[in-house]
């Protein structure tokens, strides 16, 4: 878990704001045509890489984090490298708890090739709507870890912190889903890109 506390010694006027962002573009190029297989061998990959080269992350987002008290990356090399990109010199936290959602590739005979981006839909697909997950985390498990991330989130930002989260867009989005159904309010929401934001307040 993140080596992060909240204060609730004294009291706080108004809740902090809640930032997910998503990681910068990977490093790991979509250029090619796979097949189930062959997709499941590149998303491991995908996983343990970093960044692409001479990406530089959006001033905006620069700045939210200089005004940010706490800050949190996923375990993952992209994360961690998006939050170094950001942040600077600056320490933050490190959380499994806000990796990505996995991605095992679809029941598809060897013949079916396509891009990566398409058979991730696909893999998604399969895995949000028919529990395929190929032995690896189930939505259901996945759905309780985002709540436990929200609630993490939510206990930060309930003490008066702003806290900004360098994550997953996937999972990302599954938290935020959960900081709505805790009755957050959405501030800003700039889709599923990479570097993109979407934020929330306790109304």
């Amino acid at each position: 878990m993140a080596d992060v506390t909240a204060d609730h010694a004294s009291p706080i006027a108004r809740p902090g704001v809640i930032t997910l962002a998503r990681h910068g573009e990977p490093a790991l190029s979509r250029k090619v045509r796979l097949n189930a297989p062959e997709y499941g061998a590149w998303w491991a990959r995908y996983e343990e890489g970093g960044l692409k080269e001479g990406q530089v992350p959006p001033a905006s987002l620069v700045e939210l984090a200089k005004s940010a008290d706490v800050i949190i990356a996923s375990t993952r090399r992209r994360s961690i490298e998006t939050a170094r990109a950001v942040v600077g010199d600056r320490a933050f936290a490190t959380d499994p708890t806000f990796i990505e959602a996995p991605l095992p590739p679809p029941p598809w005979p060897l013949w079916i090739r396509m891009s990566p981006k398409r058979l991730g839909f696909f893999a998604r697909f399969w895995w949000w709507f028919f529990d395929h997950h190929g032995g690896q985390e189930t939505r259901k498990a996945a759905e309780a870890r985002a709540g436990q991330a929200a609630d993490l989130l939510i206990e930060l930002s309930d003490s008066g912190q702003d806290v900004l989260v360098l994550a997953h867009g996937f999972f990302n989005w599954m938290i935020a889903d959960a900081l709505k159904q805790r009755g957050l309010t959405k501030l800003l929401d700039q889709g599923h890109g990479y570097w993109s934001i979407k934020r929330f307040r306790r109304a």
